[in-house]
């Protein structure tokens, strides 16, 4: 006979989620940079930061480590992970060619219900703009963008698709503050919904693939920045 005590669904719920609430919370501290790039990542420290047991902290180390957030070696630890230039633009190669096929899909089969939705979150972005809130913005950012690729309904789309991106995240937001993504990224968003509003699958591709062009042109800026502010020291 098992005396093992029997889960209610919602302490399951709790123990499923949980390690996803701490992945989420750990990418958070890199985006804050709260975690440095090249940091050793202390799971005791995290796991009483949370108020969790080591458990859970460490489910979402490994799934960081699948996301390319963080690196594992062997007798060391976990450390946070930056990827070089070169593999950025790798990833930009693919990210460049399905966010072709996102925007010729959705302009096929978007509806009212999601238009109004990405409409609302260009609102929101404007009013983080206008607050000079660049942390902000770019939280609504890769929520856009994410809304994007589940509004065409192909989780094996949506799966890749974050996956790619969320190596990228903190070139993303560095080509926000440094690269001028912040002054003109929202202008390309709206560009990207009036095409998808069009229902014209080609010129939503066109669009689209450009805003990730543009994405990738801004990353290289502020990666020159950095690099000839480092050489001027």
């Amino acid at each position: 006979m098992n005396d093992s005590p029997t889960l209610t669904p919602l302490q399951m719920l709790q123990a499923n989620s949980l390690p996803s609430l701490v992945q989420a919370e750990i990418e958070q501290m890199i985006l804050r940079s709260e975690l440095a790039v090249g940091a050793r990542v202390n799971e005791s420290d995290l796991a009483t930061r949370f108020g969790t047991s080591r458990g859970p902290v460490r489910e979402a180390l490994r799934a960081l480590e699948e996301c390319g957030l963080v690196r594992s070696e062997k007798n060391r630890g976990v450390f946070v992970r930056e990827i070089s230039l070169a593999e950025a633009d790798e990833i930009y190669d693919l990210r460049e060619a399905l966010d072709e096929m996102i925007g010729r899909r959705l302009a096929l089969q978007i509806t009212a219900p999601q238009l109004k939705a990405l409409n609302v979150l260009l609102d929101e972005m404007d009013d983080a703009m206008a607050g000079k809130d660049i942390k902000r913005y770019h939280g609504l950012n890769l929520e856009f963008h994410d809304a994007l690729v589940d509004f065409v309904g192909n989780s094996r789309l949506s799966e890749t698709y974050r996956r790619l991106t969320k190596e990228l995240l903190l070139f993303r937001l560095r080509a926000l503050e440094e690269g001028g993504g912040f002054a003109v990224s929202n202008a390309e968003h709206k560009t990207i919904i009036k095409a998808i509003a069009s229902r014209d699958a080609d010129k939503a591709g066109r669009v689209l693939r450009a805003h990730a062009a543009d994405s990738r042109a801004r990353m290289h800026k502020a990666a020159d920045k950095a690099f000839m502010g480092s050489a001027s020291k």
